[in-house]
């Protein structure tokens, strides 16, 4: 918990340097050796509700798509938009669909989505992005995932003023509810003692020593509702 497991996109990825994209599941190589010429943010996911408040006239954006070139990685809120190119480390599912999804060819873990013939869109939460020179080394699955889903909450409160958000899979269903409370909180624990028979942890699948020092975390506080069958129907 102490390292810096979240690859800040907007803060680090940056122009004229190599990347490598790994698949955060099993580490096998996604994207190999891509350096960006220009990094790019998107406008806001909901860009196209508010066009008819900035324009007197119809929406000249109507036909207007925005396709990253080989030397471009445009950012999203939640994903970024890469040039397929000749791109050999992923699989498609059949062009059945408008948007197929895309999967790590060693574990079929699902790592984004193709928008277009020549344009790909990675969730980051399936993906970690290193600089090529450096090291891969593994992260847990729930650590990643909840560090990423802390930051992205950070970046839209602060960047739209809104506190209340839906997380959605990639079908579309939503899984659960969240409202922001405080993005400065910080989690002071003690990592237990010889006594201790059931020690809490920030992340339920890091294995924390029976006995240490008190701890102290970054943490975000939220409310939470899940949206399962058998509960909260409404």
């Amino acid at each position: 918990p102490s390292l810096d497991v979240v690859f800040t996109l907007r803060e680090s990825l940056k122009p004229n340097k190599n990347y490598i994209f790994y698949c955060q599941s099993c580490g096998d190589i996604v994207v190999k050796d891509r350096k960006f010429l220009r990094v790019l943010p998107l406008p806001s996911e909901n860009w196209s509700d508010l066009v008819e408040e900035w324009c007197c006239h119809p929406d000249p954006f109507a036909k207007s798509t925005l396709h990253p070139q080989h030397g471009d990685c445009f950012l999203g809120d939640t994903f970024l938009l890469l040039n397929s190119g000749n791109q050999s480390h992923v699989s498609e599912s059949p062009k059945s669909k408008e948007n197929t999804r895309v999967f790590c060819k060693r574990c079929k873990t699902i790592l984004g989505e193709t928008v277009s013939s020549d344009t790909i869109k990675y969730y980051v939460t399936e993906v970690i992005i290193q600089i090529a020179e450096r090291s891969f080394s593994p992260t847990p699955r729930s650590q990643f995932v909840q560090s990423m889903v802390a930051q992205c909450l950070l970046e839209l409160s602060s960047a739209k003023s809104t506190f209340r958000f839906t997380i959605k899979g990639d079908n579309g269903k939503t899984y659960i509810l969240i409202w922001l409370l405080n993005s400065d909180t910080l989690l002071v624990e003690s990592l237990g003692s010889p006594s201790s028979h059931c020690v809490f942890t920030p992340f339920g699948d890091i294995l924390m020593p029976s006995s240490g020092p008190v701890g102290t975390w970054n943490a975000v506080k939220v409310l939470y509702q899940p949206c399962i069958k058998c509960r909260n129907k409404e």
